[in-house]
């Protein structure tokens, strides 16, 4: 049996190239994969679409994150699925189906890094890069019980790798243990020192996001913001948004629509790219959105951005629910995902809107399957935020 093969099916069927990796270096004897948005040298980049797959011939350079991870002695094992274009949060690609969810074989992975997620949580691989643009990384890292980082924005390198979103798009990373998770975030994010959190953060609990979790989902967090408590100190209650939710939930929405169309608008039109149906509907409402809506929305986002900043200053953590939910049903109906990814949309916008980084940890979870929880730092706190983690994670689990 070939990773191709393999009945998670985590993983594109190209054919096997060799990319050489450093013999020592801080992360020998790691394997890693790669979405299938990174540009890897002797593979193609199919971005989750036959078009584009058929258009992108075999790549001659590798993405810089990817060889930044190859020089520090990981190997690479092969590119993970994508869902089509990046565009959608549920892992289940229209043209390729869906990877399988290593923690729970009958729910969905999330996505867009429904690949990677799924090759990490079936023990295919020790970490695997992903892409966040709306909650592509936290959201499979909630669903299949890993730790997930959405990093502070343009913290670590998109050189090399297929853009949704301009001012959204964030290169993340999934490991199933700090430890590996730790390792790899001191490849990309740099010396432990060179954040800004103290060692002892003033906390902070998202009072209006936690409204959100069904109240199933609400319970089951209710222990672990508890045992957070209990190990790092009482948090202090906070509403995290400085207006009506749903106005940043279209704020968001409007950014990441003129964006996309304007990073895909051309490839889908030019080329008439089949696109599955939940796909091509997020792309005619972004085709819809008018300069002014984007303009509105930027404002809007430069407020909130600057009120979470004072909100966190420089020494505050947030505590907040990373998904409403569990990971829904494989066989559940498309209206029900839909729904499902609204309400998730609601709860993981405000991070790609502030630019600030968010880590999902994986402490929770109900019937028998994951639910993560995150912390939120100031930006440029990525590394503080996974030696937080570390502490934590020995503490609670």
């Amino acid at each position: 049996m070939t990773l191709a093969t393999h009945p998670a099916r985590a993983f594109m069927p190209y054919p096997e190239v060799a990319v050489p990796n450093a013999s020592t270096g801080p992360l020998r004897g790691l394997t890693f994969a790669v979405k299938d948005l990174f540009d890897v040298a002797g593979y193609p980049t199919g971005g989750g679409n036959p078009h584009v797959l058929a258009r992108s011939g075999i790549k001659t350079v590798t993405a810089p994150t990817v060889q930044k991870l190859l020089d520090a002695g990981a190997r690479f094992i092969g590119k993970s699925h994508t869902d089509e274009l990046a565009f959608s949060m549920n892992g289940q690609n229209a043209h390729y189906g869906g990877p399988v969810n290593g923690a729970v074989p009958d729910r969905i992975t999330g996505g867009s890094s429904s690949g990677s997620a799924s090759a990490v949580s079936n023990g295919l691989c020790d970490f695997a890069l992903g892409t966040d643009t709306g909650g592509s990384v936290r959201a499979p890292a909630s669903h299949c019980g890993l730790l997930g980082i959405r990093p502070s924005h343009g913290r670590i390198s998109l050189s090399h790798c297929m853009p949704l979103c301009e001012t959204l798009d964030t290169c993340g990373f999934f490991a199933r243990d700090v430890a590996t998770f730790a390792r790899v975030a001191d490849v990309l994010f740099g010396a432990r020192d060179a954040d800004p959190l103290p060692a002892t953060p003033r906390l902070l609990l998202a009072s209006d996001l936690f409204e959100l979790p069904t109240p199933d989902a609400r319970a089951a967090l209710a222990p672990t913001v508890a045992r957070i408590e209990a190990a790092l100190g009482q948090a202090t209650p906070v509403d995290v948004a400085d207006r009506p939710l749903s106005d940043l939930y279209w704020a968001f929405r409007y950014v990441q629509g003129w964006e996309a169309w304007q990073a895909d608008g051309a490839l889908i039109e030019q080329y008439g790219l089949h696109l599955g149906a939940d796909i091509a509907a997020r792309f005619a409402f972004s085709k819809g959105v008018t300069a002014v809506q984007f303009e509105q929305s930027t404002a809007i986002r430069r407020e909130f951005t600057a009120h979470l900043g004072r909100l966190l200053g420089h020494d505050g953590v947030l505590v907040l629910p990373t998904m409403p939910d569990i990971a829904p049903l494989r066989t559940a109906a498309g209206e029900t995902l839909e729904d499902y990814r609204t309400a998730s949309a609601h709860v993981l916008c405000l991070t790609p809107l502030s630019g600030f980084p968010q880590l999902n940890l994986p402490l929770s979870g109900r019937a028998g399957a994951p639910l993560g929880i995150s912390l939120l730092g100031p930006r440029g706190s990525d590394r503080s935020l996974i030696a937080l983690a570390e502490k934590l994670m020995t503490a609670v689990v």
